[in-house]
């Protein structure tokens, strides 16, 4: 496998810029509701992007950084869909006006990519020195699977978390929106906006949606820049993603349990990688345990394409079902 040459990311972080420039504070602070047009053009366009940027690395780096890329962009996506779930509950319950939700998602996403940035730094230096981490990632990953499984996400009203609770006490906050403002005055009187909880919602959330996809990102690749990108891809045209799904999130049955399976299959393959690299006294001795098998990276992106893939096909043949059965009761009422 040759090395991504230096050059190359340079110009991939100029480009990726642009895009989120473009994407998040150029069409993002424009207050309106995205046409179906619009939405699909955009994602289409990003989608595209991230596969040409496959193929640029697999000529740069080889193919198994590619696939890599692959793996880990496809995963990082679909747990943004996931996450676009709680996106609706929290604008439904903060009566955010809809014409004012996509510039929120745009500062909630780049949000979310400072944040992400800042886990995936520590996440490659703890990594580089205690490669005992994956243990408790992987663990961590088979936990949220099982807790997908037995729906314990699927809780469909939004809590306020500690951080909101205590700024409610302490901070005046008007119960109307005055735009896209911050702050207003009501009466003479200084308030801050529920626009400000809007965003400490979305940002403190998406600190939680960072400890899903980082630990499961780096079961798929351990270079920062790889992670990166992927995460950036992710992100990039969600705003859009959202207008468009928003009314089939709540038909998505299916989601919940493909990442299941994606994030339990990454956490045993943490777990499996944990092992080859041993240095824990009390097991094997302190040495590492060769006879585990090794996953091989093209397993990996099968295994994210069939899962998420199946979910997806399955939660439209449900609606489709369940549209059907619908329109057979109407009928027969008549």
């Amino acid at each position: 496998m040759a090395e991504t040459p230096v050059a190359f990311m340079i110009g991939t972080f100029v480009v990726l810029g642009v895009f989120f420039v473009v994407d998040l504070l150029v069409i993002g602070r424009r207050p309106h509701i995205p046409s179906t047009k619009e939405c699909v053009q955009h994602i289409a366009f990003f989608v595209v992007m991230a596969l040409i940027f496959g193929g640029c690395i697999w000529a740069f780096a080889g193919a198994a950084p590619a696939i890599e890329f692959y793996s880990g962009w496809l995963t990082e996506y679909s747990l943004s869909i996931d996450n676009l779930f709680v996106f609706v509950i929290i604008m439904s319950n903060f009566a955010v006006p809809k014409v004012y939700q996509k510039y929120v998602l745009s500062v909630g996403i780049t949000v979310a990519l400072v944040l992400r940035g800042c886990f995936i730094l520590v996440g490659a230096a703890i990594i580089e020195r205690f490669t005992w981490v994956f243990f408790l990632f992987g663990a961590f990953l088979i936990y949220t699977a099982i807790g997908l499984v037995k729906g314990d996400d699927e809780d469909e009203e939004y809590k306020e978390n500690a951080v909101i609770r205590t700024m409610r006490k302490f901070v005046k906050i008007s119960d109307e929106y005055d735009g896209e403002k911050l702050r207003t005055t009501r009466n003479g009187v200084r308030y801050w906006t529920p626009m400000l909880i809007v965003f400490l919602a979305i940002g403190t959330t998406d600190v939680m949606f960072a400890f899903d996809s980082i630990p499961a990102i780096f079961g798929l690749t351990k270079d920062p820049f790889i992670v990166f990108t992927s995460n950036v891809f992710a992100l990039l045209g969600l705003q859009q993603l959202y207008f468009l799904l928003g009314a089939l999130l709540d038909k998505l049955v299916y989601l919940p349990l493909g990442l299941a399976v994606v994030l339990g299959f990454i956490g045993v393959k943490l777990v499996m990688e944990a092992l080859h690299g041993n240095t824990l006294p009390f097991i094997n001795g302190g040495q590492p345990v060769h006879w585990v098998p090794e996953i091989p990276t093209w397993l990996s992106l099968a295994v994210i394409v069939v899962s998420i893939g199946t979910a997806a096909a399955a939660s439209v043949a449900k609606m489709k079902s369940m549209e059907s059965a619908a329109d057979k009761s109407a009928v027969e009422a008549k």
